[in-house]
């Protein structure tokens, strides 16, 4: 349903070229730099977030970096200016560097920003990617609504903040819609780069009775996945589809495409020069950047064929509006 949906993304980029086009730029002249407020490894949100610049740098030639901050608050503003004083585009990539930018990004006006999970408005050389992960958590959580033997789900979140807190408000809806007498827990990590940490919130959510447990923490997550393994229960991945990992534990994973969004925009303004700054876009489920994911007919499959086709109809009713997912995001 991704690919089917990858021209509707494109377009919507297109769409929101009203303050006008750049001269098209060679690959090969461009520098991008993706500053990542985390880490790379975590088989999800920053990963994905790199595989865009790779397939970038694969395609159109453009010199790519990437720095990494690994959650130091205190580099996130150090970062990006360092990023801007040697890049034409600089992707910040996570809600944390919402400050950094702001006072960034008009210091340098000639360097063009993207602002990856949330949005710094008004701001003329700052393109903006949110998205709609409350809708793809929505399909994740009505898989655990429908799948749960305990009437009880959970999801570790990293952080107490309003874009996990998106992810959950999708999952609880999407488990309630399947299921009315279900009863889902959460509680927060507060990191994302810690799974040990990951591990002690999931084995605390599966003590209370959840046997199946969404994780939307990062590389914290990779503990979510050990804790299932180790009390026989399920988990659920995030960003990427991380059913891979471990195909016996994890049924399905929320997928939010990070790096072909960034694709998308970076190629946009190499093929025709368009450039959207000061504008906020949404990757929802009609561009086909947000949804789910079961792995590949080699893994383990927990999830019916007939659940699968439930998801595709709920899918459809998302995108037409008929289904209204709640939201923490404006």
């Amino acid at each position: 349903m991704f690919k089917r949906f990858l021209a509707v993304a494109l377009g919507l980029i297109l769409a929101v070229t009203c303050f006008g086009c750049d001269e098209p730029a060679s690959g090969a002249e461009l520098t991008v730099t993706v500053v990542v407020a985390g880490g790379l490894g975590d088989r999800s949100f920053y990963d994905s977030a790199n595989d865009g610049l790779q397939r970038l740098m694969e395609d159109y030639g453009v010199n790519g970096n990437v720095i990494e901050c690994k959650e130091d608050a205190s580099m996130y503003q150090l970062q990006l200016v360092q990023a801007a004083e040697q890049s034409d585009f600089v992707i910040a990539v996570g809600w944390q560097f919402w400050d950094a930018l702001n006072e960034v990004a008009p210091m340098m006006p000639e360097v063009k920003f993207i602002y990856v999970d949330e949005a710094v408005e008004g701001i003329d050389n700052i393109f903006n990617i949110k998205y709609a992960q409350n809708e793809g958590s929505f399909l994740v959580g009505y898989v655990a609504g429908k799948m749960t033997q305990t009437g009880k789900v959970g999801a570790v979140g990293g952080m107490d903040g309003d874009t996990i807190n998106d992810f959950i408000v999708g999952y609880k809806q999407g488990a309630e819609h399947a299921n009315p007498d279900v009863e889902v827990l959460w509680n927060y990590a507060g990191t994302y780069e810690d799974p040990a940490k990951g591990k002690e919130c999931a084995l605390a959510l599966y003590d209370q009775g959840c046997d199946i447990v969404f994780q939307i923490a990062g590389k914290t997550g990779d503990g979510v996945f050990n804790a299932a393994a180790e009390t026989h229960n399920f988990a659920i991945g995030v960003d990427s589809d991380q059913k891979y990992i471990n195909p016996d534990v994890i049924i399905c994973s929320m997928i939010k495409q990070v790096g072909s969004s960034i694709y998308q925009t970076i190629a946009n303004y190499i093929e025709d020069g368009t450039w959207a700054g000061g504008t906020i876009w949404t990757a929802n489920m009609e561009t086909g950047l947000v949804g789910i994911g079961y792995g590949d007919d080699t893994m383990t499959q927990q999830v019916s064929d007939e659940l699968k086709a439930e998801i595709e109809d709920i899918m459809a009713k998302i995108v037409s509006g008929e289904i209204v997912v709640d939201t923490t995001r404006n």
